[in-house]
């Protein structure tokens, strides 16, 4: 089953009168469950192509289909509550709220979703636990290293129990020892949860990890591998 169809996706960007082509006529399908590393040198469009997947960015040209709805098409409103409900994000800055602590951070999300409080607690609990994080469930991010920082933050996307995961740069500033750390847990949660991950990286330890790996170059692609 397809969970994302992308048709003739382009974006064009104007940057001081220069018309900038970030994304040239994508086509892509990707699978239930997979794990796909979307790759290339800086400036490619690997960052453009996940946002716009995201709903973040809207294309300039093309579809988006996810599951059964036209991402592109939908209404701002509409567009926050279907991100809200069906994809999680890991940012490379990890974005945690500073005053919140770990625990915190991973249920706002499920308090977005109207989740009794109950609920919230048991599966934040579950999921800091899940990436190694039990006993630091009160700490605030400042307290936290940022290998630990990016585990809650890969928590805080699974909290809503997304259809699939969006990753941009996730290992960007992370030590080898945390980077490993926290592809396995990415691994497991994708092959028990069937929850598929997306990945825009340079780096080789999240290639070698994926099962698919998707190469742009000036906004197009290249190849496209499955292991």
């Amino acid at each position: 089953m397809n969970v994302i169809e992308v048709k003739n996706l382009e974006k064009t960007y104007n940057d001081s009168e220069v018309q900038v082509h970030a994304v040239q006529g994508i086509n892509l399908e990707i699978e239930e469950g997979e794990f796909t590393a979307i790759v290339g040198p800086s400036g490619c469009g690997k960052t453009t192509f996940l946002n716009m997947l995201g709903g973040l960015d809207q294309p300039s040209v093309g579809d988006i289909r996810i599951g059964d709805t036209l991402v592109h098409e939908l209404k701002p409103s509409e567009l926050i509550d279907f991100r809200l409900h069906n994809i999680g994000f890991v940012f490379q800055a990890y974005n945690l709220i500073p005053v919140l602590t770990a625990k915190e951070n991973v249920e706002f999300i499920m308090q977005l979703q109207g989740r009794d409080k109950t609920e919230r607690d048991k599966r934040a609990i579950d999921l800091l636990t899940e990436v190694g994080l039990g006993d630091r469930i009160d700490s605030r991010p400042s307290r936290l290293s940022g290998g630990q920082q990016q585990r809650v933050a890969v928590a805080r996307a699974l909290a809503s129990k997304p259809k699939f995961v969006l990753a941009d740069e996730p290992t960007a500033n992370l030590d080898s020892k945390s980077t490993e750390t926290l592809l396995d847990i990415m691994e497991k949660l994708n092959k028990e949860e069937n929850i598929t991950f997306i990945f825009s990286t340079h780096d080789m330890r999240v290639v070698n990890k994926a099962r698919r790996v998707v190469t742009l170059e000036d906004g197009k692609i290249i190849s496209d591998e499955r292991k």
